[in-house]
C-alpha cells in the first residue's frame, strides 16, 4: 500500500522552501525559491510550478495534504496580516489561495508554532506533552505545548514571548512597543548590544575591529577567544532571556524548554548563564525541574519538518 505522504511550505521573508515529508520525518523530494519578486498571485503562481517538481518526483497521487509556517500566519483564518518580513501588504487569504493552486487541503501557523510541531513529531520533544519552543534568530519566535497541544489562544496568535516585554521603557521594537525581548535576546538583539557598549564603553576588545558590521557570529567568535566585553554581552543577553524563561514556566510548568535558530548554536556560551538566571528568578516549585535542549531537527530541513507536521 502506497504511504500517505505531507507536502511541508516554509515562507520566509527571502526563500520560501518546501518538500515532501513521510510520517517518519523522511523528505522524499525538496526545494526552494525566491520569496520576494512580485505580487502574491505571482508568489503562488512560481510556488505551483516548483512544489508540483517535487511532488511529482515524490509520488503526488500519495500526497494528501499541505501545512505551511509563516509569519504572522493564523492558524483559524488560514491568512497572513501584516507580516513586516514579507512582501505583502495587509491580510492575505493564503491557505486558500495555495489550496486552489495546488488542490490541496492547506493548513498555516506562524513559523515557530510549526518549528513546535515538527519538535513535537520528528525531533527532541518526541514523547513530550509541555515543553516551549524557542527560535532565537532574527528576533525570537516561540510556540508553547501544553498537555500535548499547541496553544492558540481565541484568535491564533497565543504564544509571542519575543514580544513579551523584558525591558521595561526598553529599546523599541518593530511592533510598535518598547523593551520587547526580542530586542535584546535575539542575533539581532545581541548586535545591538554589542554596538551600544562599544559606542557607551572604552573596554579594550577585538570587536572594536568591526565596529558597524557586527554580527552575532562575530560576536560568538570574540566570546570563545576569551574577549572580557564578547562574554559580558553574551551573560546580557542570557540573563535578559534567563528572566523572561522563568515568567514563561510558571505559566506552562514545561518539561523543558528547546531552543532553535543562529543565536542557538552558541551552546555553552549562551545556555550555561541562561540556566543560571533562570534558576536563579524561577519559583521555587519549578526549580531544577526545567531540561534545556537544543533542537535535534537538521538546520536545512528543519522549516519544511515544521510545516510539514501540521498534516499529521
Amino acid at each position: 500500500m502506497n504511504q500517505p505522504l505531507a507536502l511541508g511550505i516554509d515562507i520566509g521573508g527571502t526563500n520560501t522552501s518546501y518538500g515532501v515529508v513521510d510520517r517518519r520525518g523522511r523528505i522524499l523530494a525538496k526545494g526552494s525559491m525566491a520569496t520576494k519578486g512580485g505580487s502574491v498571485l505571482e508568489y503562488i503562481d512560481n510556488l505551483k510550478g516548483e512544489v508540483n517538481k517535487v511532488m511529482d518526483e515524490a509520488g503526488r497521487e500519495n500526497v494528501i495534504a499541505a501545512g505551511v509556517g509563516a509569519p504572522n500566519a493564523n492558524f483559524f483564518t488560514g491568512e497572513i496580516a501584516y507580516a513586516a518580513n514579507l512582501p505583502w501588504e495587509g491580510v492575505i487569504p493564503l491557505a486558500k489561495l495555495i489550496g486552489e493552486a495546488l488542490h490541496l487541503k492547506v493548513t498555516i501557523t506562524n513559523d515557530a508554532n510549526a518549528a513546535a510541531l515538527g519538535e513535537m513529531m520528528y525531533g527532541a520533544a518526541k514523547g513530550m506533552k509541555d515543553f516551549i519552543l524557542v527560535t532565537l534568530g532574527t528576533g525570537v519566535g516561540s510556540g508553547f505545548v501544553a498537555n500535548g497541544e499547541l496553544i492558540y489562544g481565541h484568535d491564533g496568535f497565543a504564544g509571542e514571548l519575543g514580544h513579551v516585554i523584558a525591558v521595561r521603557d526598553g529599546r523599541k521594537c518593530g511592533c510598535g512597543r518598547n523593551g520587547c525581548l526580542e530586542r535584546y535576546s535575539s542575533a539581532t538583539g545581541i548586535v545591538i548590544t554589542a554596538e551600544e557598549w562599544l559606542q557607551d564603553r572604552q573596554d579594550e576588545s577585538i570587536l572594536r575591529d568591526h565596529q558597524g558590521k557586527l554580527s552575532a557570529k562575530l560576536i560568538h567568535e570574540a566570546a570563545e577567544k576569551g574577549d572580557k566585553l564578547a562574554l559580558e554581552i553574551f551573560d546580557y543577553t542570557a540573563k535578559i532571556l534567563g528572566q523572561a524563561l522563568a515568567d514563561a514556566v510558571a505559566i506552562t510548568s514545561p518539561q523543558a524548554i528547546i531552543f532553535f535558530g543562529g543565536l542557538a548554536k552558541s551552546g555553552p556560551l549562551l545556555f550555561n548563564p541562561v540556566r543560571k538566571y533562570l534558576e536563579e528568578n524561577v519559583l521555587r516549585v519549578f526549580k531544577n525541574k526545567i531540561m534545556l535542549v537544543q533542537s535535534d531537527l537538521p538546520d536545512s530541513d528543519a522549516a519544511i519538518l515544521g510545516a510539514s507536521a501540521l498534516v499529521w
